[in-house]
C-alpha cells in the first residue's frame, strides 16, 4: 500500500526486481504515478482508499482476478500519513485521520486477507508493516503519528504468534527520518 511514491514505490521496485509480481495500491488521487509505476514493474495498479470498509475485499478480488487466482505471498502495509501539530493543538479529526490510515486500516484489512479467500494471504506468506522510530521514542508535534506507529508495532506483536501456525511471519520495520515527498 502507499506504492505511488516514496518508500512504497521503492519497496515495490525492489520486490519486482527480486522476482515478485507486484500489486501497487494507492489512493485514487495518486492514480497516474501509481499506474506508471505498476506498468514499469510489469505489475498491476489498484486505486483504493485503504480506509474504505471493503478495502481488504477489494485487494483480494483484484489479486484473484488480475493474477489468475493467485494468493498474496508478501503484503507490505506502507500507506501512512502525518498531520503534525503539538498535542495541545491537535483536534479529534486530525488525530482520527492519522490513526485511521496508519493503523485502523490494517486492523480492518488483515482479518479479511487472512480468512482463506482467493486473493488473500497464503499460508507461508509474509506481512511487513512499516512502523517508525517515532512509534518507539515519540516525536514532538507527532503524538498522533507516534501513537499510530506504536500501535502498528503492537499489532504486529499480537499477530505474529497467532499466525505462526500457518507459517505466516509478521514483522514491523521502523525507519528513522527518510527524506520523501511526505516528509
Amino acid at each position: 500500500t502507499g506504492a505511488a511514491r516514496g518508500i512504497g514505490a521503492q519497496i515495490a521496485t525492489v520486490a519486482a526486481r527480486d522476482g515478485a509480481t507486484v500489486v501497487c495500491v494507492d489512493v485514487p488521487a495518486a492514480g497516474e504515478p501509481l499506474a506508471a509505476l505498476a506498468n514499469q514493474l510489469q505489475g498491476s495498479a489498484l486505486q483504493l482508499d485503504i480506509t474504505s470498509p471493503d478495502a481488504g475485499e477489494r485487494i483480494a478480488a483484484h489479486v484473484a482476478s488480475r493474477h489468475g487466482g493467485a494468493s498474496i505471498h508478501g503484503l507490505v502495509h506502507n500507506a501512512g500519513i502525518t498531520r503534525d501539530k503539538l498535542l495541545a493543538n491537535t483536534d479529534a479529526q486530525r488525530w482520527a485521520q492519522v490513526l485511521e490510515v496508519n493503523l485502523t486500516a490494517q486492523l480492518r484489512m488483515n482479518p479479511v486477507l487472512l480468512d482463506g479467500r482467493p486473493g488473500g494471504i497464503a499460508d507461508g506468506g509474509r506481512i511487513v508493516s512499516i512502523a517508525s522510530t517515532s512509534g518507539i521514542a515519540g516525536n514532538k508535534g507527532q503524538a498522533n503519528y507516534a501513537a499510530s506507529k506504536a500501535g502498528v508495532i503492537g499489532l504486529v506483536r499480537a499477530h505474529a504468534p497467532e499466525l505462526a501456525g500457518r507459517g505466516i511471519t509478521v514483522n514491523a520495520v521502523a525507519p528513522g527520518f527518510i527524506e520523501t515527498e511526505m516528509t
